[in-house]
């Protein structure tokens, strides 16, 4: 299994960035994906979720600005991330399982810095 992150980059505050998660090998259909960051010296936040079917959560800190979505038939999810602000600035890492005691899968992750 893989698990690929892409669309980081730096961009100024007010800015838009889309982050792609695209998933191998694995019924993407049947998993909850979330999506995670950490800033330099912080720990792991939970950013938002997605689950199989559709429902979506978010962070008080992203909620309104951020939206999570999926194409199962592209194995993929996706973080639309507007009105970036420079507390964004983290990395943004991805997350799949099936339920909470399944083995998990994790990204490498991708870099989004936000300038004021």
């Amino acid at each position: 299994v893989t698990v690929e992150e892409s669309g980081g980059g730096l961009v100024q505050s007010g800015g838009s960035l889309r982050l792609s998660c695209v998933f191998s090998d694995i019924v993407f259909s049947a998993h909850i994906v979330q999506w995670y960051r950490q800033r330099p010296g912080e720990q792991r936040e939970w950013v938002s979720e997605i689950t199989s079917g559709g429902t979506t959560k978010y962070a008080d800190s992203v909620e309104g600005r951020f939206t999570i979505s999926r194409d199962n038939p592209k194995n993929t999810v996706y973080l639309q991330m507007n009105n970036l602000k420079p507390e964004d600035t983290a990395v943004y890492s991805c997350k799949g399982f099936r339920h909470a005691f399944s083995r998990a899968y994790w990204g490498q992750g991708t870099q989004v810095t936000v300038s004021s």
